[in-house]
């Protein structure tokens, strides 16, 4: 099976910041035992302030303003809330 695009949507928020979310289908392997290739990112002035991807050899992880941490994937509604609600939270800081 090749990598499926099962999701991409690109929009702007109400302060003019880039939300990008893909998600792809893709071939259990051990980068993706759940079956999904995925990349979401909140850009501010050009730089990427928080973004969720299982890039090959890490796994799935999570980025906020240049730190970079585990993420437990529970599927793809709970994927995007919680890049949701971290792009929330930045917004308040």
């Amino acid at each position: 099976m090749k990598a499926r695009l099962i999701i991409y949507d690109k929009d702007t928020d109400e302060l003019g910041n880039t939300i990008e979310i893909k998600m792809w289908q893709v071939p259990v392997t051990k980068d993706a035992p759940h079956g999904y290739k995925y990349s979401l990112v909140y850009i501010v002035g050009g730089e990427r302030v928080i973004g969720y991807d299982n890039e090959r050899g890490k796994g799935d992880h999570r980025h906020r303003e240049g730190n970079e941490t585990r993420y437990e994937f529970k599927g793809l509604r709970e994927l995007v809330a919680d890049f949701r609600n971290d792009i929330a939270a930045w917004k308040e800081t």
